[in-house]
């Protein structure tokens, strides 16, 4: 029972990253290897699916940043590589407002959970890259975390809109200092 919750999970992802949260419950069954009994055993709603997807995820991504940490050559390497791996996360949320609709308090709950969680993982990561020097310029985690968010927010369907690359230019602007722009 076990294993194929955790099937479920991997495989929703992975048709959600591809086909929105929006996706047939049946394409996920398929990937997982079950039939639509079995998804709906385990996750008797559509939200119940997508809540758990979204839990495991950012679990995932919690778990990720003191690994990152362990194992990258250096802080500055690992936040990055962390924030990638948020954009990639961020890549599987399309839609999922359209799956709360009504519901404002689960999705509230869900946003709450993803702050709790995320924002000290990532403050743990700049504080090892500002400990080494490789991160200077003042930035919150969850402004980060927000800034992120936004870039991601307008990829879909744009060819012309590099999510990743534009993130990766935001995370490597954090090795300056940033001048101070007063408005006119």
């Amino acid at each position: 029972m076990q294993r194929n919750g955790q099937a479920l999970l991997d495989a929703a992802a992975e048709v959600f990253a591809r086909s929105g949260v929006g996706a047939p419950v049946r394409e996920v069954a398929a990937a997982a290897g079950v039939g639509v009994a079995t998804l709906y055993r385990h996750f008797p709603t559509r939200s119940d699916l997508v809540v758990a997807v979204y839990r495991h995820q950012i679990d995932g991504l919690a778990a990720s940043g003191p690994a990152l940490l362990a194992s990258e050559p250096t802080p500055f390497t690992a936040v990055l590589r962390w924030v990638h791996e948020f954009v990639d996360f961020l890549g599987t949320k399309h839609g999922l407002a359209r799956v709360w609709d009504g519901d404002a308090a689960g999705f509230t709950a869900l946003h709450t959970l993803f702050v709790d969680r995320l924002v000290p993982v990532l403050a743990d990561l700049l504080a090892a890259a500002r400990g080494s020097g490789d991160v200077v310029a003042e930035v919150t985690p969850y402004q980060l975390l927000r800034a992120v968010g936004d870039l991601v927010a307008f990829a879909p369907g744009d060819p012309d809109h590099d999510a990743r690359r534009m993130v990766t230019l935001l995370v490597t602007g954090l090795r300056q200092e940033q001048p101070l722009i007063r408005p006119a």
